[in-house]
């Protein structure tokens, strides 16, 4: 039974990457979409391409902090399934909604509530999460005031030159701007679901599968016991290549609705001002991926975007969408943890 759980828990976990590719995608394409540098189709494929690049470039970070959001040693298989159902239903609900809210925070927000109904607060590591729901209000705060920075910078540097000349130079821009911020989503969001599907192995290990050769060849697994608990000193192969393919094909599914609400309802964007946006918020991604800090490219580019628009004027900034968004993302992790626990209650009834 464990063994076809963990299997499920596989296969959902690289389900949800690719949602979170699609529902995502509008953050690294809004505004290349919106001031039409490429088409939708260009774009999608522009930033899969870049998302799947992260790849060779990123240590996993960002996976070791999720795979420590509950303690795996007092867990079971069915509080990690809980936690993908309903982080893929929360984004699924969103993205049919047109909502950019965070399939990270939802993941964690999941992962964490149904931990705590399986165990009580004793069981979840409430300096991780407390950690990951402050960036909900720091990212976009970060990303906000580095692309107000830049926005100035740039337009004290360019206050002399050519309107049509500048435009052509940051339409040109913009796709390197746009390429490193896809790099930084693939290496920020893919990893989420590689912490996930590690706590999973862990776990699985943990209930009582610890004899290397009663492990199935494709788990290639290297792990040591530390002070009781399982560590993996590297997960298999597999696991990063596929869900870095997961999210690169999600992505290419494209997230119309919520490219429409990133690239032109909080402001209107210029390809200086796109520049700018996904400059500030590759920046922020990279710094916090630094430090281990799993954040949401949502908030982190929305936040961007909103700096831009306060370098013209405040007016420029629609605040009423603004604070709806700021609402969708304060209720992710409370309502995804909300709902995993009573996923996991449901699904206890027919899992022993």
């Amino acid at each position: 039974m464990e063994f076809t759980l963990l299997i499920v828990i596989i296969v959902l976990a690289l389900i949800f990457d690719y949602i979170n590719g699609f529902h995502d995608a509008a953050n690294s394409i809004a505004t290349i979409v919106s001031t039409k540098v490429l088409t939708p189709f260009q774009a999608v494929l522009w930033a899969a391409f870049f998302n799947f690049l992260a790849y060779f470039l990123f240590h996993l970070n960002i996976a070791d902090t999720v795979a420590k959001t509950a303690d795996t040693l007092h867990i079971n298989l069915v509080v990690i399934l809980a936690a993908i159902v309903a982080a893929i239903t929360w984004s699924l609900l969103t993205w049919a909604l047109g909502i950019p809210s965070s399939s990270s925070h939802t993941l964690i927000g999941g992962f964490a509530g149904a931990a705590f109904a399986h165990g009580g607060l004793a069981v979840v590591n409430l300096q991780v999460v407390g950690k990951i729901a402050a960036f909900i209000i720091l990212a976009p705060f970060i990303g906000m005031m580095i692309s107000y920075l830049i926005s100035v910078l740039i337009l004290h540097i360019c206050k002399r030159a050519n309107p049509s000349r500048a435009e052509r130079w940051f339409r040109k821009l913009q796709l390197l701007s746009s390429a490193v911020f896809s790099i930084g989503h693939g290496g920020n969001d893919a990893q989420k679901v590689m912490g996930i599907i590690s706590a999973a192995i862990v776990v699985y290990l943990t209930q009582g599968h610890l004899n290397p050769a009663e492990l199935p060849a494709w788990l290639d697994l290297k792990y040591q016991i530390v002070e009781g608990k399982v560590k993996i000193d590297s997960p298999p192969f597999w696991v990063p290549l596929a869900c870095y393919t997961a999210i690169a094909l999600g992505t290419m599914s494209g997230g119309w609705k919520i490219v429409k609400t990133m690239g032109s309802k909080i402001t209107k964007v210029t390809p200086l001002e796109g520049f700018a946006a996904e400059t500030a918020g590759a920046i922020t991604l990279f710094i916090t991926e630094h430090f281990k800090i799993p954040v949401s490219t949502t908030h982190t580019i929305t936040g961007s975007i909103i700096g831009v628009g306060l370098s013209k004027r405040i007016s420029a900034v629609r605040w009423g969408v603004t604070v709806s968004l700021l609402w969708a993302w304060i209720l992710t992790i409370p309502v995804s943890a909300l709902l995993a626990a009573i996923i996991y209650y449901g699904l206890s009834l027919f899992i022993a």
